[in-house]
């Protein structure tokens, strides 16, 4: 998780929502991070969580990611839950919990509807008070700024 929000930081340094992913490889290593570029980037698609996949696929040469945890400092929204499902990580970690899109578990729980024919392990609340804190302080100096 610090990965995670090492990466967030980068995001909030460059004016994006700071949220941070990383994908670990079977084995716990790196296989592909990623932070918000949705500004940078001007992509609604640019979440961090679908930057760390697709980086990820990219160095791993398949888009089948088993065997693989995403790890994230937000709940991941619907689109971020359905991208972890159909890239077939094993697990999906996360920090601060968001009632307000979550997907795994708030506000929806896309990651274990056994409609779908993949349902990652997942363990939330990892570092949840850092993750939140980066978050908090963003927005609230958005508001003053």
């Amino acid at each position: 998780m610090r990965l995670a929000l090492a990466e967030a930081g980068r995001a909030g340094e460059a004016g994006d929502v700071p949220v941070g992913a990383v994908v670990l490889d079977a084995g716990g290593q790196v296989a592909g991070a990623g932070h918000n570029e949705r500004e940078l980037a001007a992509d609604p698609t640019a979440h961090a969580e679908v930057v760390a996949l697709r980086r990820a696929a990219a160095r791993l040469g398949t888009w089948r990611l088993e065997g693989c945890t995403l790890v994230v400092t937000l709940e991941p929204c619907t689109m971020c839950a359905g991208a972890a499902v159909l890239a077939r990580v094993d697990r999906v970690v996360y920090g601060a919990v968001d009632p307000k899109a979550g997907a795994v578990g708030s506000l929806w729980d896309v990651v274990r509807d056994r409609r779908l024919n993949h349902r990652p392990e997942v363990i939330a609340e990892v570092l949840a008070a850092e993750c939140g804190a980066l978050l908090t302080e963003f927005f609230t100096r958005r508001r003053v700024g």
